[in-house]
């Protein structure tokens, strides 16, 4: 299963003109054989959009009659297709990602993002309604999960997502670049860090599609890649620039690493034995 993370720089607010970048990449990328491509967190508008989200939040819906609309035209082949974008559903916004199937059952998965940092540059939850919801879903290809940038920052949601029965978490992300002591940004080197110690202990695959350009004087950090089931990096982006990582999944895998280190089995196993404790501080919140 071939995969594009595209590791892009939006033009803000400019809906149009980035609907109109992604889809000619992905006309370049043809020749690839490409069946799962991951565009970043608020690629269709830019990430700092602020009191901006109300005008230009799309629908899932409107969007992926557009995507259904050019696929037919232009692409013909198969393709799923993740994207990040600012949904308006009703009177409410979300910083949302959806999972298309193009040639396919169009809309197959909508995530909205959990975790709204309002800390350091971030005030999502100022312009944003949280998602209220995590969910697994199967894809033609297999079990997979989304979650935006914070979400997989807890790790709570990827073993959840491993416990749905995940083989692979698509996490969209925005993420401006800090802590300059280094070769890359300090933030790049986390990510990487995340992405490696999760697909370690749950024996999945980690796609991060990072945003790249400069926003409101803030430069996002890119740093895109792709973990496997053994915590390995499989490929790994620049930061900064904008780059289309190509790279190969094989689910095949998944089996006998957890077999090997089957620390998803033993969590399955000593779940109900923590339950009670986890009901407790839930009731104590």
């Amino acid at each position: 299963m071939r995969h594009a993370l595209l590791q892009l720089k939006p033009e803000k607010g400019n809906v149009e003109r980035n609907l109109a970048r992604l889809l000619s990449r992905l006309l370049e990328l043809r020749e690839e054989n490409i069946d799962v491509a991951v565009a970043p967190e608020a690629y269709l508008t830019g990430y700092f959009l602020q009191g901006g989200v109300r005008e230009l939040a799309m629908e899932a819906r409107q969007l992926e009659e557009r995507l259904l609309e050019w696929h037919t035209q232009h692409y013909q082949r198969p393709l799923d297709l993740i994207v990040g974008f600012y949904e308006r559903d009703g009177g409410d916004y979300y910083n949302s990602a959806a999972y298309f199937e193009l040639g396919g059952r169009g809309l197959l998965h909508l995530h909205r993002k959990i975790f709204l940092p309002t800390y350091g540059v971030f005030d999502e939850e100022r312009f944003l309604g949280r998602g209220h919801g995590l969910a697994s879903f199967d894809s033609r290809f297999g079990r997979a999960a989304i979650l935006i940038c914070e979400d997989f920052w807890h790790s709570v949601t990827a073993t959840i997502a491993a416990l749905q029965g995940a083989q692979i978490i698509y996490v969209p992300s925005a993420s401006p670049a800090r802590d300059f002591t280094g070769a890359t940004p300090g933030n790049v080197g986390r990510w990487a860090t995340l992405t490696q110690a999760i697909s370690g202990e749950h024996g999945l695959y980690v796609a991060l599609a990072s945003l790249a350009g400069s926003e409101a004087g803030k430069m996002m950090s890119g740093g895109s890649l792709l973990s496997g089931p053994e915590g390995e990096i499989l490929a790994r982006a620049e930061a900064f620039g904008e780059v289309a990582l190509i790279a190969d999944v094989d689910f095949e895998r998944i089996p006998p690493v957890r077999y090997d280190n089957p620390l998803l089995a033993d969590l399955k196993a000593g779940l109900p034995l923590i339950f009670p404790e986890l009901r407790q501080i839930v009731e104590e919140l």
